[in-house]
């Protein structure tokens, strides 16, 4: 399976090939503070499956050996490496895909570290758009 995405302005873009390890959503505190979201979609891949084809990413040394690489034009969170634990491999923000559907997530993962409401997140009220104005 050969997939492409990039960032949200478009300075970098990236193809990745083959079939992913896995596809994470993963709740640790690090991933929610840096994504400023409740949990980050992260697929995992030899990190020589991954070539970037247009621009450079900044990268962010958010730990002892975690290495976050993001767009420094617009901030859009892309790759993360950590050599130590996970040596040889890259980890991609999934919803960086141009098809963030073309991969369903398998597990979550760092649940430890989630925030309580989101155990029952699905049972909150769903609207197509916005809900309706009282």
């Amino acid at each position: 399976m050969q997939l492409a995405g990039g960032c949200h302005c478009g300075a970098i873009r990236y193809e990745v090939g083959g079939e992913p390890i896995v596809h994470a959503l993963c709740h640790c505190t690090d991933c929610r503070r840096h994504a400023g979201a409740p949990m980050v979609g992260w697929t995992m891949y030899p990190q020589d499956a991954l070539k970037v084809t247009k621009g450079v990413p900044k990268t962010y040394e958010s730990s002892e050996h975690g290495r976050r690489q993001f767009c420094a034009t617009c901030g859009t969170g892309l790759f993360y490496l950590n050599a130590e634990m996970l040596p040889g491999i890259v980890d991609i923000q999934s919803c960086t895909y141009d098809d963030p559907e073309a991969i369903p997530a398998h597990v979550h993962i760092q649940v430890a570290e989630r925030i309580g409401w989101m155990e029952a997140a699905y049972e909150l009220p769903a609207f197509d758009r916005f809900p309706p104005q009282e």
